[in-house]
């Protein structure tokens, strides 16, 4: 009988499809990164990603709760790349992780830096990992406000502000905050340092005078944070793994596993990326401006 020149164009097609795919996905696993959940040979490493300014947790809290329902991934592995940011975001992050260590073992894996709320967010695995280098440490609370009065003056332009209580413009950028004014944001930022503070000494096992010396906003390396107790061990990304993979009994190969992400079109794909750069900035600057942080600002 005489093939169909179509049918056995299209049979070629799919055999060499089949073969790229397998070695494709060859090459990721010989180098421990695979980005897909499926066709797995090995053992699966989750890694969620944490990087630069925390101003939203909803992303990152959804990746640590589907890994958490996921059976197939054995340990999970939170790679941070983060000077810090929002206090509530890096406390509702720090609770998912906490929530995810009571199913998986959990290793953080500090990147070029991991200051602030990204420290704070590391102390809820089970283990945590520098590179020598990794700038970390700035254990500390901060706000700004700026004070816009004189340049108002100078261009001729007025404020008048009615409120229903003396502290309801506190830190307004049209006039100079108030010694009152100043005693209840400082009261604020002690609160929300001693927040801080209470974390590293449950969770690092260390005593309150340990934290507190160390607890001023200074920056350290990884190799420092060691001596300090702030990090278990010192490696990359890939030992980092290699120990969650032990931690978790298994130890032999394994591949890593990202978030996946939702399927769009390149039309969408590229006004939905704006969409989040723009918002994030603007939430960044926001953040900046007038909220409460976790956040080293060099």
């Amino acid at each position: 009988m005489k093939k169909h020149p179509v049918i056995a164009g299209l049979v070629l097609l799919i055999a060499l499809g089949t073969l790229f795919y397998v070695l494709f996905y060859w090459v990721g696993a010989q180098s421990g990164k695979v980005s897909t959940r499926t066709f797995s040979l090995g053992e699966k490493i989750g890694v969620v990603p944490i990087e630069g300014v925390i101003s939203d947790s909803s992303e990152i809290t959804g990746y640590i709760e589907e890994f958490a329902k996921d059976n197939s991934i054995a340990a999970v592995v939170v790679r941070i790349d983060s000077p810090g940011g929002g206090v509530a975001a890096s406390q509702e992050i720090y609770e998912a992780i906490v929530a995810l260590k009571k199913k998986k073992k959990v290793v953080v894996s500090m990147g070029s830096v991991a200051a602030s709320g990204g420290l704070l967010i590391a102390c809820a695995a089970d283990k945590i990992m520098a590179n020598p280098g990794t700038i970390t440490g700035s254990i500390s609370a901060i706000m700004q406000f700026a004070n816009v009065e004189e340049l108002l003056k100078k261009v001729g332009v007025q404020a008048t502000v009615v409120k229903s209580g003396p502290y309801k413009d506190i830190g307004s950028p049209v006039r100079e905050m108030t010694q009152e004014e100043r005693a209840i944001i400082q009261e604020l930022i002690d609160d929300i340092y001693d927040q801080f503070v209470e974390v590293i000494v449950r969770d690092r096992q260390l005593t309150r005078q340990q934290v507190e010396a160390i607890a001023d906003g200074r920056v350290f390396s990884g190799r420092k944070a060691k001596d300090y107790g702030l990090v278990d061990e010192l490696g990359d990304m890939a030992a980092a793994a290699r120990l969650a993979s032990t931690l978790a009994g298994k130890g032999g190969a394994y591949d890593l596993v990202y978030p996946q992400k939702k399927r769009s079109t390149i039309l969408s794909y590229i006004f939905e990326k704006a969409a989040i750069q723009i918002g994030r900035a603007l939430a960044e600057q926001f953040q900046k401006r007038v909220g409460a942080g976790y956040l080293y600002q060099p």
